[in-house]
């Protein structure tokens, strides 16, 4: 069902159901996504902004490389999406907007970022291989998951000389 207003109740954000007239609003509100998908790309060349779940992706990417001071390294880079210019560290970065990811193989380094509606929220910031085992069996299509409170729970056990420290605030992005 197409939604246009917001709602805030409790916590939780809903969304209005659009009227037959509002539904006549679709192709331009396609349109301005689409726009800016495109303003996105040519902001961060060489990052892919698609109306998919890689939208999540990329936009935990350049939020994590804004705020860490990372250097974003090619799109389809094997396990690693980016490097810590301090250290050198190869850093994967995970973006949900629910309350779980995924991974394919054991990161060096990790950071999820959860993206909603009032913002971007740290989930997780340290060394890969705890995450890696503590996430589930292997999926069918080769990914292991986690869930975001079992994150929480692993990152207050992540001592902070063990985590990439911030240069910017998270609310700068």
């Amino acid at each position: 069902m197409l939604t246009t207003s917001v709602k805030e109740r409790s916590g939780r954000v809903d969304m209005a159901p659009l009227s037959a007239d509002d539904r006549t609003q679709l192709p331009r509100l396609v349109a301005g996504l689409y726009a800016t998908v495109q303003e996105l790309e040519s902001v961060f060349p060489g990052r892919h902004f698609t109306l998919d779940g890689h939208l999540v992706g990329s936009l935990a990417e350049v939020v994590a490389a804004h705020v860490y001071g990372l250097e974003l390294l090619p799109s389809s880079t094997p396990c690693h999406d980016a490097r810590c210019t301090g250290t050198g560290q190869n850093v994967q970065v995970k973006g949900t907007q629910r309350k779980r990811i995924a991974l394919y193989d054991e990161p060096d380094h990790l950071i999820v970022l959860q993206i909603g509606p009032r913002g971007v929220r740290e989930v997780y910031n340290g060394p890969g291989a705890p995450v890696w085992s503590a996430a589930g069996a292997m999926a069918k299509n080769g990914q292991r998951g986690i869930s975001v409170p079992r994150l929480l729970s692993l990152a207050s056990e992540v001592p902070i000389e063990k985590r990439i420290a911030a240069i910017r605030p998270m609310d700068t992005w």
